[in-house]
């Protein structure tokens, strides 16, 4: 296809086309002296002609096949510099608007409609110019709309823009925003997020209305590839119209400062049918959405933003709790939710944890108690984010406590503590929710943190967990002075003839082999070991749906992470997780142990100690017989064993020190006598 001519890639297009991992890309650089040479880009990032890439894998044997989805997006990324690829794709995004709402004039009247856009897309939000001047690309589109239909084709390229560029885009964790949508938005309605980024949150919103058992969160990849051909995925609605039929009870208002997420998310909500107002601008100071009034707020706001306004908003009608200091951008944030939501609608916003306890803000945050605006803080990791939720006050008897939950384990806790609360605020709760009088908050610090304010244990509670963490502790420990490998100490260096883990794998000792890409991990069928698991040698805890291009793990495979973390697997099952590295060796030739104890030994001797990612192809690696090797292989899982041993330890010593100050502290323990 002529199309294809100017279009370019780069090594992970490459590596994604071609089904393999980018180690292999790199490696058939540098072993093939016919590999085309670069066309553009730079020395860390060359481009190669797609039609060069192409014919140099086919004529190699490598599995290869350019599917128009593929096309279309590397014409697109080919056409423009990486700082207007947004804005390309949201006019790509505009056009497949278009064809959704008049598709028949495309079919009768071709580019010459194209002057319709503008008409047909009035309710876009910015003033970018939304013309498509590239008649190859305008066709392609088409095309691979008329197969997919437009909001399929069009959440494929977003999803492709987002993963080029997951730094620059503002994205709220999925769990947390469907968390988020249930506990304030779960009721439809007018639902508005002031900051609404590429529209996780909103989505979110239309998915769920008028559908009890629709997903939280309806974002998923359009189209799947398998053997380089396009497919409808299996987790998108077969109809494309269906998720905006099923949102007509509720009415998505937006508004982000950047004129391309702002219009990226127009689109991605209109082509589902929603019905819609999303606005450009800055929402403090240019709120372009003054006047309405939401039924509920959700909001993932910028967090310590300095040059927010302080100064020209010094006497905005919406600061109704005290004005915000300079430092405290999130507290206006929180308040323009509250003066954008009708009075008892609810609002679910992300604060950075500092923001319970900051002194600065400490006025603003007993306004919101008294009122009784503020009624809920939860943890929601180590660090941070909290959710605050609040409900604008209608003129009725405010709750005399607040709810505090410390979800940082386990999300699944927080929408049950919730309804609890909002069903009777008075009412005692158990688990790691608690409910604290407003009155006992308002002290000089007014510190909201749910880690200063965690559920005392009862005392039966408290003395069974204490016993329990004890005898474990013991036994655990006791186990210690038996678990260190038997290890000879030399008089002199042992230097032992060495090769590479490349040059292994190169003779066929090693394959490599890394999960697919944009691979999802959070839910499915099948069991995912990921980076958390690998790096705590803990089970997979991960979930993902059924796909032939997985990568299974089996016993004797040695997993790493790009940190440095390396694991040798005993269970098969599970399927190997995004950002981990699998080497599976030949048993007859190599042992995984010996194998796994001089990768583990790699990090360590890292050129960079603050470097994240480790080549780790040089690894040196001894060349020696396979029954010294299985020697080697023996001690190193006896310090990996250790290592496991003594993670166990050092949480089980933690729990027990927790509890031990819980309860001297509240009564339930007191000291005695050891000699006793």
């Amino acid at each position: 296809m002529e199309e294809s001519q100017e279009i370019t890639v780069n090594a992970g297009d490459i590596a994604r086309l071609a089904g393999v991992g980018r180690a292999a890309v790199s490696n058939w650089r540098r072993r093939h002296e016919d590999f085309p040479q670069p066309v553009g880009g730079t020395t860390s990032s060359p481009l190669f002609s797609l039609p060069e890439i192409a014919v140099w894998l086919r004529a190699n044997g490598k599995s290869f096949e350019v599917s128009l989805g593929d096309l279309v997006w590397q014409r697109m990324r080919t056409s423009v510099d990486d700082l207007r690829l947004g804005e390309l794709v949201a006019k790509v995004g505009a056009f497949l608007l278009f064809l959704r709402r008049e598709p028949t004039a495309w079919r009768d009247h071709g580019m010459k409609s194209l002057t319709r856009v503008a008409e047909v897309t009035t309710d876009l939000p910015g003033s970018a110019d939304l013309r498509l001047d590239d008649v190859a690309l305008v066709r392609l589109v088409a095309e691979l709309a008329a197969e997919h239909g437009p909001l399929e084709v069009f959440e494929f390229l977003f999803g492709r823009y987002a993963e080029a560029h997951s730094r620059q885009l503002p994205a709220t964790r999925d769990d947390v925003a469907a968390l988020m949508v249930r506990l304030a938005a779960g009721d439809g309605g007018v639902v508005l997020d002031p900051a609404c980024g590429v529209g996780t949150l909103l989505l979110g919103a239309d998915s769920r209305a008028g559908r009890a058992d629709a997903p939280a969160v309806a974002d998923p990849p359009a189209l799947r590839e398998t053997n380089g051909r396009v497919r409808r995925g299996t987790d998108a609605p077969a109809d494309p119209e269906a998720s905006g039929r099923a949102g007509r009870g509720t009415v998505l208002m937006g508004q982000e400062i950047n004129e391309t997420n702002a219009l990226l998310t127009a689109v991605r909500v209109l082509l589902r049918g929603a019905e819609a107002r999303i606005v450009a601008g800055d929402s403090l100071r240019e709120d372009r959405l003054a006047g309405e009034s939401a039924d509920a707020v959700v909001c993932d706001p910028p967090f310590n933003e300095r040059v927010w306004g302080h100064e020209e908003l010094a006497g905005d009608p919406r600061w109704e709790y005290g004005l915000p200091p300079r430092g405290e951008s999130e507290l206006a944030w929180v308040q323009h939710c509250l003066a954008r939501v009708r009075p008892g609608g609810l609002v679910a916003i992300l604060m950075p944890a500092a923001a319970a306890s900051r002194r600065p803000g400490k006025r603003i945050r007993g306004n919101l108690l008294r009122a009784g605006a503020l009624r809920a803080v939860v943890t929601l990791a180590p660090g941070g984010p909290d959710l605050w939720m609040l409900r604008r006050p209608d003129g009725g008897r405010p709750p005399s406590q607040l709810l505090v939950v410390d979800a940082a384990d386990d999300l699944s806790i927080v929408e049950p503590a919730w309804r609890a609360y909002v069903e009777n605020p008075e009412a005692e709760l158990s688990g790691e929710s608690r409910t604290v009088r407003i009155i006992d908050l308002l002290d000089d610090e007014v510190d909201l943190a749910p880690s200063r304010h965690r559920p005392q244990h009862g005392g039966l509670d408290l003395l069974r967990d204490f016993t329990d963490a004890l005898a474990r502790f013991r036994e655990t420990s006791a186990l210690l002075p038996d678990a260190t490998p038997a290890l000879q100490a030399l008089a002199e260096r042992q230097d032992l003839p060495t090769t590479t883990v490349g040059e292994l794998a190169k003779a066929g000792l090693i394959t490599i082999l890394q999960a697919p890409a944009r691979m999802s991990a959070d839910e499915g069928p099948l069991p995912v070991l990921t980076a958390d698991d690998t790096a705590a040698g803990a089970p997979p805890s991960g979930r993902t749906t059924l796909d032939p291009a997985l990568v299974m793990i089996r016993p004797g495979d040695v997993v790493t992470t790009v940190l440095g973390a390396v694991r040798v697997i005993t269970h098969s099952g599970a399927a190997l997780g995004p950002q981990l590295t699998l080497y599976r060796v030949d048993p007859q030739r190599l042992d995984s142990g010996f194998l796994a104890g001089f990768l583990r030994s790699a990090d360590a001797a890292r050129v960079h100690p603050s470097s994240s990612r480790l080549d780790v192809r040089r690894t040196r690696v001894p060349m020696l017989p396979l029954s010294d090797q299985r020697m080697y292989g023996t001690a190193f899982r006896e310090l990996f064993e250790l290592e496991d041993r003594l993670r166990e330890t050092r949480t089980l010593g933690e729990t027990l020190i927790r509890l031990g100050f819980d309860g001297l502290v509240d009564g339930h323990l007191r000291p005695c006598d050891q000699r006793a």
